[in-house]
């Protein structure tokens, strides 16, 4: 049978997002039926909003939750009821080449719930879009009391941790911290500079600090933001709004630069600043989400001449099932901050102005309770 939940809709390209009945259907083969407990407004719930990642409207929004199975399909072993969970988007299929090579963090096969979600009244979509199924954000959609998603997107976690802190693993902060320690590689004694103090970024520096990094420099153009980032573990802060970033961290670095920079912006002045700010060898991490239209010009000579690596990182490089245990476990043993990440807690009709103080900058993460 279907179950009949509230929601967070986006109906249409711009529009402000409004609170719905959706109905749920119980799990099929391979999928999870999910009581969310918490979930994080995300800048991708925005873009999703905005027509910036795609047009299948309605959406239905949310992404970085977790909650409490309530029932599984057949098949489903990884995960039974009652078992507590945080939500990822990227659920491993284990065959494909790069799972077969032993890097599952690259599965080019990921894979989401088979059946809809849909709004009460029908089960069709119209070419405009207009009709009833709905589209979940990042095939998750949990701005809802329940939701429908793979198993393989569930992982089990402690079951001690808070829901609205441990939500966040569940996309920004583990796209920070494993873009640092991660794809970034950096670890005790090293240097890296963060661009961007976000979510994202500081969630990077956060990460850098658990790894040992010796020197954690955030940049941005908020003294509010830089502020917090020394909360999080930076030991050193640029405001590029009134100084050269690349000069700036140079001379932090005792003029070389710094072994890791990740530009958690992804705009084409960042992504300069990340290259000419890393040592000779040194790593540059763009985990930043551009727009489609953004290019980025660089020197080929200066490309070859400074050597090292140029990387993307996608969810941090990581694998849910092993990274968001571990990261609880940081947590529950004070290493590692979740907590700090959340800004404040609303009620699912709140999510359009959580938007705005988003936006403004107010906030780290606004977060739903239900």
């Amino acid at each position: 049978m279907a179950h009949e939940v509230r929601a967070v809709v986006a109906r249409k390209k711009g529009a402000p997002v409004s609170v719905e009945t959706v109905l749920v259907p119980d799990p099929g083969p391979g999928e999870a039926l999910v009581q969310v407990q918490a979930c994080g407004v995300c800048h991708t719930d925005l873009h999703y909003r905005e027509g910036g990642i795609g047009d299948e409207f309605p959406f239905l929004l949310g992404h970085e939750a977790a909650g409490v199975v309530e029932s599984v399909g057949e098949g489903v072993t990884e995960v039974a009821p009652g078992d507590f969970v945080v939500l990822n988007w990227r659920a491993v299929c284990g065959t494909c080449r790069s799972c077969r090579k032993g890097k599952p963090w690259y599965c080019f096969a990921t894979h989401n719930a088979t059946q809809s979600m849909t709004l009460t009244g029908g089960t069709s979509r119209t070419k405009s879009g207009g009709g009833s199924e709905l589209t979940p954000a990042l095939g998750i959609g949990a701005f809802a009391e329940k939701t429908l998603v793979a198993a393989g997107q569930c992982t089990k976690v402690d079951p001690t941790a808070s829901a609205a802190a441990a939500g966040l693993l569940g996309c920004g902060v583990m796209a920070g911290f494993g873009a640092a320690v991660h794809t970034g590689g950096v670890g005790r004694g090293d240097s890296i500079a963060v661009i961007g103090c976000g979510g994202v970024g500081m969630a990077a520096i956060a990460g850098a600090k658990v790894a040992g990094a010796g020197r954690i420099i955030a940049v941005d153009v908020d003294e509010r933001k830089l502020k917090r980032a020394e909360e999080f573990g930076a030991t050193d802060t640029v405001h590029s709004g009134r100084t050269d970033a690349v000069e700036a961290i140079r001379s932090l670095t005792g003029g070389f630069g710094a072994d890791v920079v990740v530009d958690a912006v992804g705009r084409p002045e960042t992504y300069r600043q990340a290259f000419y700010a890393r040592d000779l060898a040194g790593t540059a991490v763009l985990v930043g989400v551009p727009t489609p239209e953004l290019t980025v010009e660089l020197p080929l000579l200066d490309v070859f001449g400074r050597g090292g690596a140029l990387k993307s990182s996608w969810y941090g490089d990581c694998l849910p099932s092993r990274d968001f245990p571990a990261l609880i476990d940081l947590y529950l043993q004070g290493r590692f901050d979740l907590d700090g990440f959340v800004s404040e807690t609303i009620a699912l009709d709140e999510v359009e102005s959580a938007f705005d103080r988003m936006h403004r900058g107010e906030v780290l993460r606004s977060v739903v309770v239900l």
